[in-house]
């Protein structure tokens, strides 16, 4: 194993400013009767708001519906903060059954050694996984083998104003596909009063998740060895020619007026958007339904583009999974039922309601043919369009997406790339920067 706690823990110093060691010790996890004499399942999510509300609603029903499992779901805060506090406790008696992971953490948490794949129980009880979205399930998946069960995923897609698109004299049912054609629609879309830019044609947000989602929708990988997935990664290669398309894309835009620096801040990007100031940005299909509840004109939803058509080879998942501590035997009555849940999880049923309730895919596609996610649908047609761009997706290293475990810090690095563009640095150069400083943290991951 090359990667080891400190690796990650000084990864996640880069987001949150502080970390913690796993100084617990190695003492398995005993399994716990409630009052009621069920088995106790502590389960780590990083789900808030609304989205905490549904999935207690769901943990409630389930423990209702049997009378053997107790699951107990626990608000740790955002996946970053989470995973620092599953860090200190991993592999102690401390530790949940069920951690709750994003997507950049899968590599940390196959090679901590702290949890076991869920692929085990899979083979025991000769689970069907082909049930489950291959789009999906195979972000979460290494030669063959499932190491976690896959929850709340999304993907990125265009947001535009349909109101904003008649008044410019372009066809809201005809949105930009491609880079020149999303140029040419910005510009259109721009406005001015006086000197001042009262409405942007575009933006995105400073965050290394949609550059990824960029290069990756071009069919171009993150780092090499098939984007970690033959072999530890030794080497980014982000900054190549799909990686320049993108960091050139907002360049230009930037410096033709139309593109607007809206920063790092999710919600200063939608309010952005509500308020009419941008026209198109990128953003999650799961935030999807609230900005179509909240903005004040008709809400357009369209695949992410790409330079070219012939390009597109479709997007990769975000989001996170859910992983089985290793503290627990899969010989215990925990670890059985911890397994029984999350296979309640993956059912239609409950697919259908998390999917009409989050935003977020179903993990299961029977889910789309139930008849509340219909109903959504006919409500929210956007919906079904980021349903759509997942299953066009073609699945390739590319779009089965990276794994690192200096993931964070790497994102961090290409952030201060997109930033340094609104500061006149050179497309390529920032790219440049980003890699080698990714590179350097690959290093020193790679000789522990």
């Amino acid at each position: 194993m090359k990667k080891i706690l400190a690796i990650v823990t000084a990864c996640l110093l880069v987001i949150l400013g502080a970390c913690s060691n796993s100084t617990g010790s190695s003492e398995a996890q005993e399994t716990k009767k409630t009052a009621s004499g069920k088995t106790e399942v502590v389960f780590w999510h990083a789900m808030s708001g609304d989205l905490e509300k549904s999935l207690n609603k769901i943990v409630d029903e389930y423990n209702k519906s049997q009378d053997k499992v107790e699951v107990k779901p626990v608000f740790q805060g955002t996946y970053e903060e989470a995973q620092t506090k599953f860090n200190t406790v991993a592999g102690t008696k401390d530790a949940p059954a069920i951690m709750q992971t994003f997507e950049v953490g899968t590599k940390f948490m196959i090679d901590s050694g702290k949890i076991q794949p869920v692929q085990k129980f899979i083979d025991q009880d000769h689970y069907d996984t082909s049930q489950w979205e291959k789009n999906i399930s195979s972000y979460y998946q290494v030669d063959g083998k499932q190491y976690s069960m896959p929850f709340n995923s999304s993907t990125p897609v265009l947001v535009y104003n349909k109101d904003a698109f008649k008044k410019a004299g372009l066809d809201p049912e005809n949105p930009p596909k491609t880079y020149d054609e999303l140029k040419a629609a910005a510009k259109k879309l721009t406005e001015k009063q006086g000197n001042k830019t009262s409405q942007y044609g575009f933006s995105i947000l400073n965050y290394g998740w949609f550059f990824e989602e960029l290069v990756a929708s071009q069919g171009g990988l993150y780092v090499d060895h098939e984007n970690g997935r033959k072999g530890d990664a030794e080497k980014a290669v982000f900054n190549g020619k799909e990686g320049q398309n993108a960091f050139n894309l907002i360049n230009d835009m930037y410096k033709e007026g139309t593109f607007y620096n809206v920063g790092q801040n999710w919600d200063d990007m939608r309010a952005a958007f509500q308020s009419k100031k941008i026209a198109m940005f990128l953003d999650s299909s799961a935030g999807i339904k609230t900005l179509v509840d909240n903005a004040p004109f008709e809400v357009g939803v369209s695949d992410l583009p790409v330079p070219k058509e012939e390009d597109r080879q479709g997007v990769a998942i975000g989001g996170a999974s859910l992983w089985m501590s290793k503290g627990i035997s899969d010989e215990t009555s925990k670890a059985k039922a911890a397994w029984d849940f999350m296979k309640y999880l993956a059912t239609p049923e409950v697919q259908a309601k998390w999917h009409v309730e989050s935003g977020y895919f179903a993990v299961n596609p029977k889910a789309y043919d139930q008849e509340i996610v219909k109903k959504e649908w006919r409500k929210y047609p956007q919906l079904k369009v980021t349903v759509d761009q997942l299953h066009k997706t073609k699945s390739t290293p590319a779009t089965q997406g990276a794994l690192i475990s200096v993931f964070p810090e790497s994102r961090q690095k290409v952030v201060t790339g997109m930033e340094s563009l609104y500061q006149g640095v050179k497309p390529k150069e920032a790219l440049d920067q980003a890699a080698k400083e990714t590179n350097r943290a690959l290093e020193v991951g790679n000789q522990k």
